[in-house]
């Protein structure tokens, strides 16, 4: 007598998988060898992660944590340095360890892994008088100062008095956390490998 109609799909299933089986069996007892193989392999990637002493390339976007964007390697070259040698901000340079090769990550850095907090000390007034005739301060107004010792260091007009402008000459980015958008492009160093299963 025919199944149910509701069944007919579910009898069919058990009937196929009951052939499969007999059909196997006679298979494996004439070459089991041939039926079923089944190939355990251990492969090895190569994936190269950013360490300590590696040459990358990065792109990067930072934002101030009110979202202004104060500067970006977008339609230009990605920026290279090697990690760990002081040539970027602390928390630049530890947010990359461990990346590999088209990774994105975004890293919140604190003032003290970044620019550092203002130092007061390099807040200084400077007699108005002794500014070119043909220049006219303003507040904003980026200048270039030298020391006792020839060397030159960027200062910008804070605030202008009657007889005094007020320079500062730390970084324009010093008292603030920021927020770096990365993208790892390249590492150049040695190759570190990884075994998977």
């Amino acid at each position: 007598m025919p199944p149910e109609t509701g069944h007919r799909f579910l009898y069919f299933c058990s009937s196929y998988q009951l052939l499969l089986k007999r059909a196997t069996k006679r298979i494996v007892d004439r070459n089991p060898v041939d039926v079923f193989p089944v190939i355990i392999q251990t492969k090895i990637f190569t994936m190269q992660q950013v360490k300590s002493g590696d040459t990358v390339k990065v792109h990067y976007h930072g934002r101030l944590t009110d979202g202004t964007t104060f500067d970006s390697s977008e339609g230009r070259e990605p920026l290279e340095f090697e990690v760990g040698s002081g040539m970027v901000i602390k928390g630049f340079d530890e947010g990359v360890i461990g990346m590999v090769v088209g990774d994105k990550k975004t890293v919140q850095i604190l003032v003290e892994d970044a620019y550092g907090p203002e130092d007061p000390q390099m807040i200084m007034d400077f007699p108005i008088d002794r500014f070119p005739s043909d220049m006219k301060p303003e507040i904003g107004m980026q200048l270039s100062m030298s020391n006792g010792s020839g060397q030159n260091f960027p200062v910008v007009i804070q605030e202008i008095k009657d007889d005094i402008v007020i320079l500062n000459a730390n970084h324009p980015l010093a008292g603030e956390d920021l927020v770096f958008d990365l993208e790892l492009v390249e590492i150049k160093g040695p190759v570190s490998r990884i075994i998977m299963p």
